[in-house]
C-alpha cells in the first residue's frame, strides 16, 4: 500500500458552521483499481495514520488477513490530524500562517463527509467491509448510517453510539493538560505544547489500559522498594513517545472531534439512527475496556437490525483492539466470509 494525497479544491462545509476553503486527504490504498476486488475500508483511531500496515501489521499487509494483493484496501487520514490531511498545521488562507488553535471544529460527520469525497474520487461503488476501532468505530458507524446502501458489512470495535460523559471527562482532562503548557497557548510555532501533550498522553493511557495490565507489567520487582517508580517511567516514556510523532494542536482538535460523536443528532435519537443500518454488523467489545464497557457495544448490537455481539478477553484494556489479533480474526472470519444480509445475533 502506498501513500497518496487527494486534493478537494472546492469549499468543504463543516457541520458546526463555516467552511474549509479546500481540503487535502492523505490515504493509503492497494495498487490498481477497486473493480473486481472486495473493498475493505479501514477507519483509523485518534493518533494513527493512514497506513494500517504500520499500526495493525499482523492484520494488514502482504500475507496477512487483510492482504492488499487480495483485497482493495483503503485507509484515509482523518481531517484534523497531522499525518497529511488538512489540520491545525495547515496554512490558514486568511492569515497565511498555520491554523493552530484557529482550526475550526471538525465533527465525526465532517470526517465521514471527507471519506465520501475520497470514495467518489476513487470510484468505489460499494464497501464490502467497513471496519474501525475506537474513534475509527465512530467514523464507521456514522458512515453506515449516512450511506446505508453503500456498506455491505460493518465491523465496529470498542466504540459506542454517543460519546459518554466518562469519555468526555478523559478528553477534557487531556485538553487541560495541553492548556497548562504556556507554549501551547502562545502558538509561537508548530512545536508548542509538547510538555502538555506528554502529560495528556499519560492521562489517556490510563483509559486505554487496565488495572490487570499495569499490575502485570509495571509493578515493582523489588518487594522491599521504598518508592515505586516503574509505572512513573512508563508514563513518561509513553508521553514522550507521542510527542516524538504527533502534534499538540492536532491532538487538541481531535479530542474535540470525539466530543461531537452522537449518531442520533438530528435523526430522531440514537435508537432510530441505529435501526437504519442495513449492513451485516459485528460489534466487538473487550472485557477489560474502561472507555467502552461491554454494555456500550451490547446496546449498539441490540439496536442494529443485522448485528451480533462478540467479546474479546484481554488484559490490555481498550488497546486490546490493536493487540488481540487472533481473537479479532476468529470473530471477523464468519462475518467477512458470509453472504450479506445473513448475519444473526450471537450474544456472548
Amino acid at each position: 500500500m502506498k501513500l497518496h494525497t487527494y486534493k478537494y479544491n472546492e469549499a468543504f462545509p463543516l457541520e458546526y458552521g463555516g467552511t474549509l476553503p479546500e481540503i487535502e486527504i492523505a490515504y493509503h490504498c492497494s495498487a490498481g483499481a477497486p473493480k473486481g476486488k472486495k473493498v475493505v475500508w479501514i477507519c483509523h483511531a485518534l493518533t494513527a495514520n493512514s497506513n494500517p500496515e504500520s499500526w495493525w501489521g499482523p492484520l494488514v499487509g502482504a500475507g496477512c488477513y487483510f492482504d492488499p494483493a487480495r483485497y482493495y484496501i483503503i485507509c484515509a487520514n482523518i481531517l484534523g490530524s497531522c499525518y497529511g490531511s488538512t489540520g491545525p498545521q495547515s496554512r490558514n488562507p486568511a492569515s497565511g500562517k498555520p491554523y493552530l488553535l484557529d482550526f475550526p471544529l471538525v465533527s465525526i460527520r465532517d470526517m465521514v463527509a471527507a471519506h465520501e469525497r475520497l470514495r467518489a474520487h476513487l470510484g468505489v461503488e460499494r464497501i464490502d467491509l467497513l471496519i474501525g476501532g475506537s474513534s475509527g468505530g465512530f467514523q464507521a458507524l456514522e458512515w453506515a448510517i449516512a450511506a446505508p446502501s453503500l456498506i455491505r458489512r460493518l465491523c465496529l470495535i470498542s466504540c459506542n453510539a454517543r460519546i459518554s460523559a466518562w469519555g468526555t471527562a478523559f478528553n477534557e482532562a487531556q485538553r487541560m493538560a495541553l492548556r497548562a503548557d504556556a507554549t501551547f497557548e502562545a502558538q509561537q510555532d508548530l512545536t508548542g505544547g509538547q510538555k502538555g501533550l506528554a502529560c495528556a498522553r499519560a492521562v489517556a493511557l490510563l483509559s486505554y489500559r487496565s488495572y490487570a495490565g499495569y499490575r502485570a507489567l509495571q509493578s515493582e520487582s523489588d518487594p522491599d522498594c521504598l518508592l515505586a517508580q516503574r509505572a512513573c517511567s512508563y508514563q513518561q516514556y509513553q508521553g514522550q513517545k507521542l510527542v516524538n510523532r504527533f502534534d499538540a494542536y492536532a491532538y487538541h482538535a481531535l479530542t474535540l472531534s470525539l466530543d461531537t460523536h452522537n449518531v442520533g443528532r438530528g435523526r430522531g435519537g440514537v435508537e432510530q439512527a441505529l435501526a437504519s443500518i442495513k449492513a451485516a454488523t459485528l460489534g466487538i467489545a473487550i472485557d477489560s475496556d474502561l472507555l467502552f464497557p461491554v454494555s456500550e457495544m451490547n446496546f449498539l448490537t441490540r439496536h442494529i437490525p443485522l448485528a451480533q455481539l462478540g467479546v474479546i478477553a484481554s488484559a490490555y484494556g481498550h488497546d486490546g483492539f490493536l493487540l488481540e489479533h487472533e481473537q479479532l480474526v476468529d470473530w471477523l472470519t464468519p462475518l467477512f466470509s458470509q453472504p450479506t444480509g445473513k448475519n444473526r445475533r450471537r450474544d456472548t
